[in-house]
């Protein structure tokens, strides 16, 4: 259990909704853009979504976009990943990760351990 832990990964029907959490420590996390990458075996890590640290910018991968909300609450230490019409291949531990910069590639200085999401056909 790390600085960043991830929560909320399971199993979901294919077009089922799902959500993921990301609780960080507060002094770096409020001042952190923060990301969401997935990693499915055999495959490379990929970016899923991103956020900048005030919230007021975000990123998405093409595979998502309108499908996955992003949003962060810094008074929790929280950033959330919202995913709505899940398919099977969105099968993958997701990660959530910080860094100084807004970054949609996976040089993220931290990470969180992953959590398992696992969508059914």
């Amino acid at each position: 259990q790390g600085q960043l832990v991830e929560s909320g990964g399971g199993l979901v029907q294919a077009g089922g909704p799902l959500s993921l959490s990301c609780a960080g420590s507060g002094r770096t996390f409020s001042s952190d853009a923060m990301g969401w990458f997935r990693q499915a075996p055999g495959k490379e890590r990929e970016f899923v979504a991103a956020i900048s640290w005030s919230g007021a910018a975000t990123a998405y991968a093409d595979s998502v976009k309108g499908r996955f909300t992003i949003s962060r609450d810094n008074a929790k230490n929280t950033v959330y990943l919202q995913m709505n019409s899940l398919k099977p291949e969105d099968t993958a531990v997701y990660y959530c990760a910080a860094d100084q910069v807004f970054l949609t590639t996976p040089d993220y200085d931290y990470w969180g351990q992953g959590t398992q999401v696992t969508v059914s056909s």
